[in-house]
């Protein structure tokens, strides 16, 4: 069936659901909400779902080719049916016009994002923490999850600190303690983080109530400083230049620091803006270390961050979103020594913890640094209550703890530990392939399992060979790049992300387009990583740029 005889036809489909059901509509709607006896519309509901599930995660390619104008011209709808519409019509269109042409993240050959595939007891779980709906910020709409939450943060908790059986005996449960809280997101954990470390270091003084009550000019005027700042790599993720911009110190203040050529923050450089800025009498919100840049994966030196931070008793937060699961790996959590020593750290669940999206994470050394952001109202989260909205941005949450919990007890410590090393060592093979391939060359010797690399046309191959590019060659490399990456994502055989990174060519410092390959799916395959490189040389032997 042609793509043309396809929107015909799902157009003929919803117009024929748009018409007035044979039941009152008091009753249809009852019957909504209501499970009946017998094969209730949930149950005929849960089967075509089921089907179209199947048929998604089965799906061998990364994407379709349909364009994206295409998909556009079906949803230009700006009017509400007035009449319900009939359910089999509605989620057949649903499957024709979204899970159709949705990405397959899945797939063995979508190695381009920091999103996977997902174990087994995801789908069944999402039903029934759907069916309960629970409100997790408060106890009166989460009584036992509240607790399931708290076991489940603690758990992560003593993976990144490894505290004593006394400090968890007493925290865990402690309704004045807040070890961890789970948010939306790695973008939400990175502001949380920041919000509490401001909050703490300009907090009430004396007469001062405190930047909460007061706001940011009068408390940088109690403490007597100029400003303030956050202090991080140039490879920070973009929520700082967000939580900069909440925290009304702007983006101007979130200080980027050089890195190295492993893409690795500059220590010299951190400990000279650090002395900057104290000789500037300006405050320090916070030093952010990485455990994994989003563009490439590398992890910084966070020891020694956190050595300049002791120092200077300034706030140490790690971004760990995407490293920080590293620390199930005997193997390999070396590469985060001095994540037990930050003062917070962010890690992302929907990333290589492989729980869906929607769960960030952020904790904490200390269990009483976030009462300094604790919030109150008389019709909820009360004072002295287990209530985890409290202590959280979000005003309602739902309750995604019981992923985080399912995959901390059904995969373990040992079924992490495998998808770390694997992940690690499938991006070594890569990278292997990539530097004995002359198509190819290999950008960063990978810190995890992120690898940035670029295809070389064959006429600049000694160029690259000798580094001796000129800025024209390399602007026409990029070039070559970035048609590359759009043309394979068009085609939707295989998938790889692109990114921009700066490199040093005859003493100049010159933008690269880099492809990025995220090896995080446990299906993936040493096959899967050749085809999709085959796949680049082919698609590169059609593209024609002029020179």
């Amino acid at each position: 069936m042609t793509l043309s005889e396809k929107e015909i036809l799902s157009k003929q489909i919803f117009s024929t659901s748009e018409k007035v059901l044979s039941t009152e509509i008091s009753e249809y709607v009852k019957q909504i909400f209501a499970p009946l006896q017998g094969k209730s519309i949930e149950t005929q509901i849960d089967e075509m779902v089921e089907d179209f599930s199947q048929d998604f995660l089965i799906a061998d390619s990364a994407n379709t080719n349909v364009n994206i104008e295409w998909i556009i011209k079906n949803f230009g709808d700006s009017k509400i049916p007035a009449q319900p519409t009939n359910f089999e019509s509605y989620f057949q269109y649903l499957n024709e016009n979204v899970v159709a042409h949705s990405i397959h993240t899945s797939a063995p050959q979508f190695i381009g994002h920091m999103t996977s595939a997902l174990p087994a007891f995801v789908r069944p779980l999402a039903k029934l923490m759907t069916a309960m709906n629970q409100n997790a910020v408060k106890i009166e709409t989460a009584k036992a999850l509240s607790f399931c939450e708290r076991e489940a943060l603690a758990m992560m908790h003593r993976q990144i600190y490894n505290l004593s059986d006394n400090f968890y005996a007493q925290h865990i449960q402690n309704n004045q303690s807040t070890l961890g809280i789970l948010v939306s997101g790695g973008t939400t954990a990175n502001i949380t983080a920041l919000w509490c470390a401001r909050n703490k270091s300009l907090g009430a003084k004396n007469e001062f109530l405190g930047i909460e009550k007061e706001g940011l000019s009068a408390a940088l005027n109690f403490y007597g400083y100029k400003g303030a700042v956050v202090i991080g790599s140039e490879l920070m993720h973009f929520s700082f230049d967000k939580a900069a911009d909440l925290m009304g110190i702007s983006t101007k203040n979130l200080m980027r620091v050089p890195v190295d050529s492993n893409n690795r923050v500059n220590i010299k450089a951190l400990r000279q803006a650090v002395a900057d800025c104290r000789q500037q009498n300006l405050h320090i919100i916070a030093v952010v270390g990485i455990a994994g840049t989003t563009d490439s994966g590398s992890i910084d030196p966070l020891e020694d961050i956190a050595e300049i931070a002791q120092e200077n008793n300034i706030h140490f937060h790690v971004d760990a979103a995407w490293g920080g699961p590293v620390i199930f790996s005997r193997k390999h959590q070396h590469k985060l020594a001095g994540i037990e020593k930050a003062d917070s750290v962010t890690i992302d669940g929907h990333k290589q913890l492989y729980l869906p999206m929607g769960i960030g994470m952020v904790f904490f050394r200390d269990p009483h640094l976030a009462s300094s952001i604790e919030k109150q109202a008389s019709y909820t989260m009360r004072k002295g209550s287990f209530d985890l909205g409290k202590r959280s941005l979000e005003g309602s949450r739902p309750g995604m703890a019981l992923f985080l919990h399912a995959g901390l007890k059904l995969i373990g410590l040992n079924g992490y530990e495998f998808l770390i090393d694997e992940g690690i060592r499938k991006t070594q093979y890569m990278a292997a392939r990539v530097s004995a391939m002359s198509e190819f060359e290999l950008l960063a010797e990978p810190d995890t399992n992120l690898l940035i690399y670029r295809y070389i046309p064959e006429q600049f191959r000694e160029g690259v060979t000798t580094k001796q590019l000129s800025d024209i060659e390399n602007r026409f490399i990029n070039n070559f790049n970035e048609r590359l990456q759009k043309m394979q994502r068009q085609i939707g055989r295989t998938f790889i992300s692109r990114t921009t990174k700066t490199s040093i060519s005859l003493d100049k410092e010159i933008p690269v387009i880099a492809m990025r390959a995220v090896i995080a799916n446990p299906l993936t395959t040493e096959a899967d990583i050749d085809t999709v490189l085959n796949d680049q040389i082919q698609i590169a032997s059609e593209i024609s740029i002029a020179y």
